[in-house]
């Protein structure tokens, strides 16, 4: 953990809901894949949680959907706004142990950490496919962005509107040899049932602190209680009880 202040230089919507912010740090940090920041707002007693979508050694990436008072005020923040943050949160995703070929699946805003997941992957040499679930045409987004990595992207909506029509877990390739994954626990879990391959996948949950001292995000599994913030976010599947 890093405490920081990170100056906003840039932020555009994706969607009706979810924005992407760039922004700089005040100090050297070195976030890794699957970790998150957290912000501190104006006026609101606990800071905002929000993973890494990308770091390229100095611009750091947020992705997040708008969804109360705390992300509504993010969305109004003008260029040069200042952000005291705690920075390279949480365990994140172990690059040693994913193979090359690996399958990247996301769900909504579980989509953002899995660009640079994918990024460090690419620069490792590993080849990943990604695939990428959303409800309609509408609600895609950063699916260029994979794209532009090179990376085997498969999108999927619910609706059909655009991609194969369904679910994540009904796009998955018949070869998985490893899986990493971020989104809700629904999600998570249908895919555990749907593949016995060894996986990585970074939980969804609310946060107190956001370091591990509050216990408010504790998860019992099979190693015992875990806080999803300091242990996780990202877990290896054979350590969760609903695996």
């Amino acid at each position: 953990m890093q405490k920081t202040e990170l100056i906003l230089q840039s932020q555009e919507a994706l969607t009706s809901s979810v924005y992407r912010m760039r922004l700089t740090s005040r100090d050297p940090i070195a976030p890794l894949p699957g970790q998150f920041v957290n912000l501190a707002l104006p006026g609101l007693f606990l800071r905002r949680p929000i993973s890494v979508c990308d770091f390229d050694g100095h611009t750091l990436t947020l992705v997040y959907r708008c969804v109360g008072k705390g992300t509504a005020y993010m969305t109004q923040a003008p260029n040069g706004s200042r952000f005291d943050a705690l920075v390279s949160l949480g365990h994140g995703y172990d690059l040693a142990r994913i193979p090359d070929g690996a399958v990247l699946v996301g769900g909504g805003v579980g989509i953002p950490p899995l660009v640079y997941l994918a990024r460090a992957l690419h620069e490792a040499g590993k080849a990943c496919t990604a695939v990428l679930g959303f409800r309609s045409r509408e609600d895609v987004f950063l699916a260029d962005t994979f794209a532009e990595l090179g990376i085997n992207t498969v999108l999927v909506t619910e609706d059909g509107s655009l991609g194969k029509k369904g679910f994540v877990t009904d796009a998955l390739p018949d070869s998985i040899p490893y899986v990493c994954a971020c989104g809700p626990e629904g999600m998570l879990r249908a895919l555990l049932r749907c593949t016995p391959s060894p996986a990585q996948l970074s939980l969804e949950e609310r946060m107190g602190c956001g370091f591990g001292a509050c216990m408010g995000c504790s998860l019992e599994t099979r190693d015992g209680p875990r806080r999803v913030c300091k242990e996780g976010p990202v877990f290896p599947r054979e350590v969760l009880l609903w695996n």
